[in-house]
């Protein structure tokens, strides 16, 4: 209960990939505002043109990625079709084109949105788990915790309709224990998580976002406990690498933490990774 409700006015700055352990919650959440999608929420998105809808002036509470012109007539024509159809069938191939053109841009959202047309039309643990995914994966990138909160209920909402399908699908359970910690009741994104973990023990997405939420929470034994387990199922996992190594440092462990990073390292040619090591391993000499 005190990991959950530690992490969880912070949580909608936790990295999705690799980020520098000295930055600041204030740094995180610039970074996650550069990379986040800018569509329209739980919100049915909007029909007007896509030019209109992704101004030049944009905030850093609402950037989006930038269209090619044909990406954006496509879409237009697309919402034009769709809001003018009438035919059932027809209108849900439509909103599978919108779903797909959508997902393509990174505005997840607006492709959750679809896609859960789709569902609703074809009930099912895919259908439902296709927009659950698409609008954890905005929540994920959410620029703001008023934003963050907004998708991750509607997350929960549909995750929910997919463990109601299988309660056995262990990636819809830790998906919607995440979108809990946006909760008003994190404590219960905890349990989610551990009861991944009792289910399968060798879960990597559990143990990585238990291990990011020790972190968040000042907890580094624990951390170095769930990502040390985490690099025992799979020594390749980079971000788990790289995380031991932070954890491993915040306790002091020197030299373990090097070879972790060392590790990280030798897994990935990305050389923003390697910068974010070599800046690591020069603080612990």
């Amino acid at each position: 209960m005190v990991v959950a409700l530690a992490v969880t006015a912070g949580l909608y700055v936790l990295p999705k990939g690799i980020v520098k352990p000295k930055e600041g919650k204030s740094e995180m959440s610039q970074q996650a505002a550069r990379t986040a999608n800018r569509d329209n929420g739980a919100a049915a998105p909007s029909t007007t043109s896509v030019e209109e809808a992704a101004p030049a002036g944009a905030t850093a509470a609402q950037p989006h990625m930038t269209m090619a012109p044909a990406q954006r007539k496509e879409i237009d024509g697309l919402l034009a079709k769709y809001s003018a159809e009438q035919d059932p069938m027809a209108k849900l191939r439509v909103a599978s084109d919108l779903a797909t053109q959508y997902k393509a841009v990174e505005k997840f959202d607006s492709a959750g949105y679809y896609y859960e047309q789709l569902a609703v039309a074809r009930p099912g643990e895919q259908t439902w788990k296709r927009a659950a995914d698409s609008y954890f994966e905005a929540f994920s990138f959410a620029a703001t915790e008023e934003r963050q909160k907004m998708l991750a209920a509607k997350t929960r909402e549909l995750y929910e309709k997919v463990l109601k399908n299988n309660p056995e699908n262990l990636d819809a359970k830790t998906n919607l224990g995440m979108a809990y910690m946006a909760s008003d009741n994190p404590v219960k994104g905890v349990t989610l998580l551990r009861e991944v973990l009792v289910a399968d023990p060798r879960n990597e997405n559990a143990l990585y976002n238990l291990g990011l939420l020790s972190i968040q929470s000042n907890q580094y034994d624990k951390a170095v406990e769930r990502f040390r387990e985490l690099t025992k199922v799979n020594p390749d996992n980079i971000n788990g690498q790289f995380y031991l190594g932070v954890s491993l440092a915040k306790t002091n462990a020197k030299e373990e933490a090097k070879a972790a990073f060392r590790k990280a390292k030798s897994l990935s040619t990305d050389p923003a990774l390697s910068a974010s090591v070599d800046e690591q391993l020069a603080q612990l000499k």
